[in-house]
């Protein structure tokens, strides 16, 4: 009797181990991704599809990840790489106010940040306050990173290639 029920509860637990294993719904090993990490897939497929000037392509892959990302800081909220890329999102399809909103509230918790610092310098050159951008260019001096390179070549007119 004691063989039967150990039987009985191996043979239990490795199907419902089989099964668990098999329905996670994703195909990379069964851990689901975050909704941040989802919407950063989204973002870095929107600019190459930017790249390839299929606008319209990246302009849905932007407000998917928009939407993703707003998910993620409702359940994490004011992680600066999340309002980053809320930032970003919202300037790229557009909505330069909110983007702003997103990149100063970062930049609150997080002034020195790399990212945020660059891709508001540009919001800054694309609405024309030369002068902001080039206050954030001065926090980015001496990173010795490409976000600086990029951030100066923006202000300087020169486009860039990176997305």
């Amino acid at each position: 009797m004691k063989k039967f029920i150990l039987i009985f509860f191996l043979s239990f637990a490795l199907s419902h181990n089989a099964y668990a294993a098999g329905s996670s719904g994703n195909d990379e090993g069964g851990a689901v991704k975050s909704h941040y990490d989802q919407a950063v897939t989204l973002i870095k497929s929107a600019k190459k599809s930017d790249k390839k000037g299929k606008k319209d392509n990246a302009q849905k892959k932007y407000k998917k990840a928009f939407k993703l990302l707003i998910k993620a800081n409702k359940k994490n909220p004011n992680k600066p790489d999340t309002l980053n890329y809320l930032g970003f999102t919202s300037r790229k399809l557009g909505d330069f106010e909110n983007g702003e909103k997103f990149y100063l509230q970062g930049l609150a918790i997080d002034p020195n940040h790399i990212g945020i610092n660059e891709y508001l310098g540009e919001l800054y050159v694309a609405t024309n306050r030369h002068n902001l951008a080039v206050e954030r260019l001065e926090v980015l001096k001496g990173c010795g990173c490409e976000e600086y390179d990029d951030l100066k070549a923006i202000i300087a007119g020169e486009k860039v290639s990176k997305y």
